[in-house]
């Protein structure tokens, strides 16, 4: 009885934990895009819109790889109010100063707190799979594309919500209206949630957040490349291009990189159902690094095709749109199929500090996917108006064939039994 009582309370836990992660997503989501055009709307190039995300990446970084230790030491209750409260003060700084005030060196600032409460909060609901859903792959499987697929379709929804808001009533109110849905996230979970979610372990070791198993560390910087070749064409490039070179009005530009984004989430939580309910390889149990491998070797060809039609003159809302929705398709199973193995791979007491490192890597390819976006697009301008899209999607096939060459070294199902055994 008191072992059912356990589990019952750990999954209302999680339910608390995922409610307050997929407020914080939304809230983030509409935060980028509220800064992205409203600086671009004064006249900020794309790499100066850029350097306004420069902080939350790298801090990204930072709070992934202590995050991971703080989330093993203390529990993950800690961390996910850690990250609700850091997300408050974010939109504080933004809200509380005067238009005339927000200068550069503020947003980014303020961007910076936000990495870290995107990110503790994001290690504290992924890491929860795990503990919830426990060691058995198919469970394990569906539960975390599920999550992550859930996260980013309202990711989608927070970008969209983030043009509307700044087209209805300006950006002051945006941010204010947004502080409100994490407020009342972080009294939610403090009602909510009873007990811990996870044992602290005082032993862990700050050392131990470098893993010494090969898969996982190959499958941290697979991830690195992967998202990398993801943000140099998403996160300036596209909304830059929409705006300046199609002349998209926000609440379009912002709609399309919600539908895209919305779409993506919705592909990775069908992923176990799409491919064949999860069962990519002669065992007939969860993908493996064989998975991988397949899915990085086709969405190199993606922008690769697309920037090409770019530069033979096609229509470009026609190859823009219909490219990156098949772009988003193959990278939304190749993400989730990552994100089952991270967990897959994953010692059971070291969950949190093994998750931590590997989204370590994927804020370090989202940090130089920013800076080469920014950079790149300028750069690529020299050549044309389409010069600088062009030039961004040539640099993510270049980063994809990096992450097809680390994936033909993940394990196959057999290793990883050999390894178990």
């Amino acid at each position: 009885m008191s072992s059912a009582r356990t589990s019952q309370s750990s999954v209302r836990n999680y339910a608390v934990v995922t409610l307050a992660y997929w407020a914080d997503t939304l809230a983030d989501g509409a935060i980028r895009t509220l800064v992205l055009f409203y600086f671009y709307n004064l006249g900020y190039s794309a790499w100066q819109v850029a350097s306004l995300f420069l902080l939350y990446e790298f801090f990204g970084i930072v709070t992934n790889l202590l995050g991971g230790y703080l989330g093993a030491r203390f529990g993950l209750k800690s961390t996910l109010f850690l990250g609700l409260g850091t997300q408050l003060a974010a939109l504080a700084m933004l809200g509380a100063m005067p238009a005339a005030g927000l200068t550069v060196v503020w947003v980014m600032a303020s961007q910076a707190l936000s990495g870290i409460a995107k990110d503790m909060t994001k290690m504290s609901s992924k890491s929860a799979v795990k503990l919830v859903a426990g060691d058995g792959e198919g469970r394990l499987y569906k539960w975390v594309a599920v999550l992550t697929g859930s996260k980013n379709a309202l990711k989608g929804v927070g970008f969209f919500l983030g043009g509307l808001l700044l087209s209805l009533i300006g950006f002051q109110a945006s941010v204010w209206t947004l502080f409100g849905v994490v407020a009342a996230a972080l009294v939610a979970a403090a009602v909510l949630m009873k007990g811990g979610l996870g044992a602290a372990n005082k032993k862990a070791k700050f050392s131990h957040l470098f893993s010494n198993q090969r898969s996982i560390n190959l499958l941290s910087l697979a991830r690195l490349f992967l998202f990398g070749a993801r943000d140099v064409w998403f996160v300036v490039a596209l909304p830059v291009f929409l705006r300046g070179v199609l002349g998209w009005p926000f609440w379009q530009a912002g709609g399309f990189l919600a539908l895209w984004v919305i779409g993506y989430g919705f592909v990775q939580a069908s992923a176990p159902a799409l491919m064949r309910g999860g069962r990519e390889n002669s065992s007939g149990s969860g993908p493996d690094g064989r998975t991988a491998l397949w899915l990085a070797i086709v969405l190199a060809v993606v922008p690769a095709t697309i920037a090409l039609c770019l530069r033979q003159g096609g229509d470009a809302s026609l190859v823009i749109v219909s490219g990156l929705i098949l772009f988003g398709v193959v990278f939304a199973l190749n993400s989730a199929v990552h994100s089952y193995l991270i967990l897959s791979y994953a010692d059971h007491d070291k969950v949190a500090m093994n998750v931590g490192l590997y989204y370590m890597a994927n804020a370090g390819g989202r940090l130089a996917g920013t800076v080469l976006s920014g950079w790149l697009y300028e750069v690529g301008l020299r050549q044309g108006e389409r010069g600088g899209m062009i030039l961004c999607l040539l640099a993510s096939s270049v980063l994809v064939a990096v992450t097809v060459g680390l994936s033909l070294a993940l394990p196959r199902r057999t290793l990883l039994r050999e390894a178990a055994s």
